[in-house]
């Protein structure tokens, strides 16, 4: 632990000394008309030029007159080779007036950017609507709420699938146990409703609307045109075949030829569904994208193989199999959990110097504050989890003294350590899925 104490140190004075933090969200660099422009004719076209390439999306540029009326035609286009520049037509013979331009925009971390800005035609003053600017603006809360939570369900359900690491690793007695299957199951099950549950709601929640549109067909063919939504429906198919690939892996009995490959195709499956997540969060909006999504895929994999050990490792110690060596069960899990722990420090550390705009925003921003308690519960975890290791060493040293009434006494220590380190896991999560619906630098 103190080696990876001193690495960690010498890994964040790096990071602070020579990282390139990452931007927030797409912004918008500059548009024509600019904000506020006097024109002297209607201009044929209106662009937006954002700080990210994030593709064409329908819908996402709107141009109304004082009335409410759209005086945009045709669908949003690249009009030039700039990949991060898009435009729409306006239509012939606009009169002079006032213009209000709406642009509504999903960066490539997931969450939506919307604003307005406006433009005159002629010598009339410059007017904008106050309604439209509200239509325009902010998320509806019931819909952030909901997308939150479906967040933190998707989490808990990737950490109970992590168990399935334990079950091959540290207890292989543990394979038929249906207790530990229906965990995987549950597991499955939570990240696949998660997942239908988020691409429905995410077309309310980058335009703006209430929960009454996630049956809104227009808005569910916006999410399946971005990448967060295909990258969705991947994680779907990858979850569908884990289901497949978990009873096969687990069923005993198998030539070790065969279990390998399934180990194989488990862990390359697993990294797919991960990378769904890695792929759609703030690690993508770093300029060196492959640092920050590879320190997420690592932080996240560990947290899941770490917790849903735990998850696995409170269900055998609090009713275990007949003659099932507890002590081993858990010495093998300590050391999982101990690598794990490194990995988690490590990749967090790059994570939140990659992610961080400045040092100062750790304790400035409501983001950074969130990072504070996620590290304060990881911490906590980890002193946790010192406990447990002790309470194993102590019963294995007097397992061999044959002092069997001792030996109980540390595993009643170990099952209270256990059953905290997971309720702190899962506050830990709720923290993790607030962090990826808070914008970095806010």
């Amino acid at each position: 632990m103190k080696r990876a104490l001193a690495l960690l140190a010498f890994l964040a004075g790096w990071l602070l000394l020579g990282a390139t933090p990452a931007s927030a969200h797409v912004e918008v660099v500059s548009s024509t008309p600019g904000d506020g422009a006097r024109l002297s004719a209607a201009p044929s076209l209106v662009s937006v030029t954002l700080s990210e390439n994030v593709g064409i999306q329908p819908g996402s540029i709107k141009v109304v007159d004082l009335t409410g009326k759209q005086v945009d035609s045709g669908p949003v286009f690249q009009p030039g080779e700039d990949a991060e520049q898009l435009a729409v037509k306006l239509q012939p013979g606009i009169s002079d007036g006032s213009y209000l331009v709406e642009y509504a925009f999903v960066s490539a971390d997931s969450h939506p950017v919307r604003g307005t800005f406006a433009f005159v035609v002629g010598t009339g003053p410059l007017v904008t609507s106050a309604g439209a600017v509200s239509a325009a603006t902010g998320t509806d809360g019931v819909v952030d709420a909901a997308s939150t939570s479906v967040r933190w369900l998707a989490y808990l359900g990737v950490v109970l699938l992590g168990g399935a690491a334990f079950l091959v690793l540290c207890r292989p007695a543990g394979r038929t146990d249906r207790r530990a299957r229906r965990l995987l199951n549950t597991g499955a099950g939570l990240v696949a409703a998660a997942t239908v549950a988020a691409f429905v709601l995410q077309g309310p929640y980058a335009a703006g609307r209430g929960i009454g549109a996630v049956s809104d067909f227009g808005l569910l063919a916006d999410t399946l045109r971005v990448a967060y939504g295909k990258l969705l429906l991947l994680r779907l198919v990858a979850v569908a075949v884990l289901v497949v690939l978990l009873p096969r892996l687990l069923r005993p009995g198998q030539p070790d030829r065969l279990r390998a490959r399934y180990e194989n195709l488990t862990m390359v499956t697993g990294f797919v569904v991960l990378l769904t997540f890695s792929a759609t969060g703030h690690p993508v909006t770093d300029p060196v994208m492959f640092v920050s999504v590879t320190a997420d895929l690592v932080h996240f994999g560990a947290i899941a193989v770490w917790a849903g050990g735990l998850v696995q490792l409170a269900l055998c110690l609090y009713r275990p199999a007949p003659d099932e060596d507890l002590t081993g069960v858990a010495t093998r899990f300590s050391r999982i959990a101990a690598g794990s722990v490194t990995a988690v420090a490590i990749s967090g550390a790059i994570l939140a110097l990659r992610i961080m705009p400045t040092l100062s925003a750790l304790w400035t921003t409501e983001f950074g504050l969130l990072v504070l308690l996620k590290i304060a519960g990881l911490a906590a975890l980890l002193a946790v989890a010192s406990r447990s290791r002790a309470a194993v060493r102590r019963s294995m040293t007097e397992r061999g003294e044959g002092t069997t009434k001792t030996v109980t006494a540390n595993l009643r220590r170990l099952r209270a350590a256990v059953a905290i380190e997971v309720l702190l896991s899962v506050v830990v999560l709720a923290l993790a899925a607030l962090l990826t619906v808070t914008p970095p630098g806010g």
